[in-house]
């Protein structure tokens, strides 16, 4: 997973280390073995990346109803 931009609730960091508590492979930079892209308002290439790559991509809302559902 790639998180980028920026979120109303969580920092980056935050979010970070929930994904990873929840066991999630956390990773700076968008590539074909990534498999979700967060995106924040103003998320910028690494959304462009992601879009051409077809990677699925979420948003805050539903990036908080996954972590929920993993728990």
């Amino acid at each position: 997973m790639v998180i980028t931009g920026s979120f109303s609730e969580l920092s980056r960091d935050q979010i970070k280390e929930k994904l990873q508590l929840l066991g999630a492979n956390v990773t700076g930079s968008v590539s074909k073995k990534t498999t979700i892209l967060v995106a924040g308002d103003k998320a910028g290439s690494k959304l462009d990346k992601a879009k051409s790559l077809g990677i699925k991509i979420i948003n805050e809302e539903e990036l908080n109803q996954l972590i929920s559902d993993l728990k």
